[in-house]
């Protein structure tokens, strides 16, 4: 499972996360900041969530795959997954990367609701346009991406 450090995500809802991996019923989990809440926040986090609608719909469109929080920072998939996907990623393009190498895989990503308690820029939060860019970048470069696993490799 992948947690960042700033505190944004509750790591009570690990469990959450984790349940359908240990039950069977999922390969893959994304917790998503979307499913059932309203956002009623300051300009700047609207236009965030903006972006990642966007690039919610770039998923969809390149991969097929209905999304309600491309960008979350809990996913969690089995390590030997995580793994076998040969990540190229050195900053935020993580996310872009990972989703698009799973949707390749043919692999549905299972969504469950979290909490979220978003940070402004002048608490220190580091994400620019120009991330959100690049994101868009990573979905679209890894369209006809090919695992070891599946090509033969």
């Amino acid at each position: 499972m992948i947690q960042d450090a700033d505190l944004e995500y509750n790591p009570a809802d690990y469990t959450v996360v984790l349940e359908p991996l240990l039950r069977g019923d999922a390969q893959v989990v994304y917790g998503s900041r979307y499913m059932g809440q309203r956002w009623n926040c300051r300009q700047n986090l609207r236009l965030f969530r903006h972006g990642v609608s966007l690039l919610n719909l770039a998923v969809r469109i390149l991969y097929g795959q209905r999304l309600t929080d491309e960008a979350t920072c809990y996913k969690a998939m089995p390590t030997d997954l995580l793994r076998s996907l040969d990540l190229q990623c050195e900053r935020f393009e993580f996310c872009p990367e990972v989703t698009a190498k799973l949707c390749r895989l043919g692999i549905k990503i299972h969504e469950v609701p979290i909490s979220y308690r978003p940070r402004g820029h002048a608490a220190g939060k580091k994400l620019r346009w120009r991330d959100g860019i690049e994101a868009l970048r990573v979905l679209w470069r890894y369209r006809n991406w090919q695992s070891h696993r599946t090509a033969g490799g």
